[in-house]
């Protein structure tokens, strides 16, 4: 299964697919049909069954998915089961609110600390972690295992500050900046453009027809 291509566009359903059934969970249910499924995620059932059938299926015809048992294998095909350790880089608005969402520590994201070039914040606590001067980034990722690294700095800054955690063994980026990061191969970059969002929405708006 490791040598199968599994298309962006089903990658991209998974942790919407965790999501729903951890929401089952929490309400009960220990079984679901992918007909049940789709008429709660608005996707349809045959969909559902081909994106499941991509990782061996999980489910018997005629009796539907364990909701737990799915639930914890869509996990570890997310990376859930294992600890994921992050630094946020910019302890402004945007970093703050990250690291101070609860729902990223049950699923594993673990938020070590901050790093500011803001000589009033440095040294100082944010949602309580705390922020440290931009340069002793490279030293403190030597010295710890850092996974992914969260970017929520100025546009101007994005590259430069990428090339410091690449140089220094980061392998995965979180990147709030408003730029298209410049990384090798083996770094996977996730890029969010808050802006993207609220435009498809603006369009979306503007071509609905009454």
């Amino acid at each position: 299964m490791e040598d199968k291509y599994i298309s962006a566009a089903v990658i991209n359903r998974l942790p919407r697919y965790y999501r729903y059934l951890g929401d089952m969970i929490t309400q009960g249910i220990e079984r679901v049909s992918s007909y049940e499924l789709s008429e709660r995620m608005r996707v349809t059932a045959s969909q559902i069954r081909q994106d499941f059938n991509n990782f061996g299926g999980f489910g018997q015809q005629g009796y539907g998915y364990n909701v737990k048992y799915l639930h914890d294998e869509i996990g570890k095909i997310l990376g859930l089961n294992v600890k994921h350790n992050l630094i946020i880089i910019g302890a402004g608005n945007i970093g703050k609110a990250i690291a101070n969402y609860q729902g990223f520590e049950s699923r594993g994201f673990h938020f070590r600390c901050f790093f500011d070039c803001n000589p009033d914040l440095c040294n100082t606590k944010a949602v309580g972690l705390d922020v440290h001067p931009m340069e002793e980034l490279p030293e403190y990722l030597r010295n710890n295992k850092i996974d992914i690294a969260v970017l929520t700095v100025p546009r101007a800054a994005a590259q430069k500050t990428a090339e410091i955690v690449i140089e220094n063994g980061v392998k995965g980026i979180w990147n709030f900046a408003h730029y298209d990061l410049k990384v090798p191969a083996d770094v996977k970059v996730q890029n969010v453009h808050l802006s993207d969002s609220i435009m498809r929405l603006s369009y979306e708006l503007k071509n609905t027809h009454n």
